[in-house]
């Protein structure tokens, strides 16, 4: 069983959580979700994050669901 299916994640929880890229570029591998992008209208589900690089402050935005692919995400700072 692996942990990603005991503890799913949710888009709403997501707010200042902690991750680690498998495969740093630019010394950039810490990074905090910064904001959870509501969608408009406000019925549709959450898409997006955006992710704040802890080392450089530069953000980007991202599909929420691409957190829990574990070859490209870790969550928590390792």
């Amino acid at each position: 069983m692996s942990i990603h299916s005991s503890n799913p994640i949710h888009p709403k929880k997501l707010l200042l959580t902690k991750w680690t890229a498998v495969h740093p570029t630019n010394k950039q591998k810490h990074f905090l979700v910064s904001k959870v992008i509501f969608p408009e209208p406000p019925d549709e589900r959450i898409e997006f994050i955006e992710l704040e690089a802890i080392y450089s402050n530069q953000t980007q935005i991202i599909p929420w669901r691409d957190l829990s692919n574990p070859e490209i995400w870790i969550q928590g700072w390792k």
